[in-house]
């Protein structure tokens, strides 16, 4: 059988959709459900009044994704601990990496209010034209201006992105595991930052540490004393590229988890432990 014009259509946007939507709210269950409304909407519109789908589609999912942005925020203040978003586990093509946003710039984004994140996402990253994000967010070009250059400055975009050779990255925290579950102090000293900065999230199912921590000399007690209880039950899977950044996953105590790391200069700068169960279901294991 010869499948629908409209289907085919929808399909051909369809990455881009999710992608989208899953910036917006940094789930990858929510943005299938949001792409999965759209497609109803898109079946049971006019699509011979739709001038441009793609622009349609992507006002659709924009709209959707800001009424769930609502209730995605009451519950996040409520989250036990730290949230992170879901970690999107990147192919080595670097389709996905489309928008070039790294987990550092989704955790920044979500310092911003609805609107700004979506103005931001939707003409910054997405580039819509402005007058099409306009429409989409029912404000004026000049408001919808003002919130996109209020958000591009606190997530402030101005700072340079440091890339590094894939294979150093794999090098690096290959090694950064390994000084972790020894408890070598002398080489996490020298992999280190100054003012590294650690964020896990456990979502209150696993063990994760409920706030921020800061420091490298902070960071490698910390390392040390989980070295020490944890060390022989400290598991390494694999490297993968983690939201733009390198990274690799592990089991620590029985419990998966995946590890990203932003690396400055050398030295790692951030680092995002994801360990939330739920978060983690759709990962696929090295065999």
């Amino acid at each position: 059988m010869r499948r629908d014009p409209a289907t085919d259509v929808f399909e051909a946007q369809r990455p881009r959709l999710l992608r989208l939507a899953y910036r917006m709210l940094g789930s990858h269950a929510e943005a299938e459900d949001i792409v999965q409304d759209a497609w109803l909407r898109w079946h049971r519109s006019d699509r011979a009044a739709v001038a441009e789908p793609a622009a349609w589609l992507t006002r659709i999912v924009s709209r959707l994704c800001l009424d769930a942005m609502k209730s995605a925020r009451a519950r996040r203040e409520t989250y036990p601990g730290m949230w992170l978003p879901e970690p999107l586990i990147e192919p080595a093509d670097e389709e996905m990496r489309a928008d070039n946003i790294t987990l550092t710039l989704m955790v920044a984004l979500e310092r911003l209010s609805p609107l700004e994140r979506a103005a931001f996402l939707l003409h910054d990253v997405f580039d819509q034209p402005l007058d099409h994000v306009a429409a989409t967010l029912k404000r004026s070009p000049a408001a919808t201006r003002q919130l996109a250059a209020r958000a591009r400055a606190r997530v402030r975009m101005d700072q340079p992105r440091y890339e590094i050779p894939r294979e150093d990255g794999e090098a690096l925290t290959r090694a950064f595991f390994e000084a972790c579950r020894a408890g070598d102090a002398a080489a996490l000293g020298s992999m280190l930052a100054a003012d590294v900065t650690l964020r896990s999230d456990g979502g209150g199912k696993v063990l994760a540490f409920p706030n921020a921590i800061h420091g490298v000399d902070r960071l490698i007690r910390l390392y040390l004393g989980l070295s020490r209880k944890l060390g022989p039950q400290m598991e390494f899977l694999g490297h993968e590229m983690i939201d733009g950044l390198p990274g690799f996953l592990s089991r620590v105590d029985g419990h998966l988890q995946t590890t990203a790391v932003e690396i400055v200069d050398g030295r790692i700068a951030a680092i995002y432990i994801t360990r939330n169960p739920d978060k983690l279901t759709s990962l696929a294991l090295p065999n």
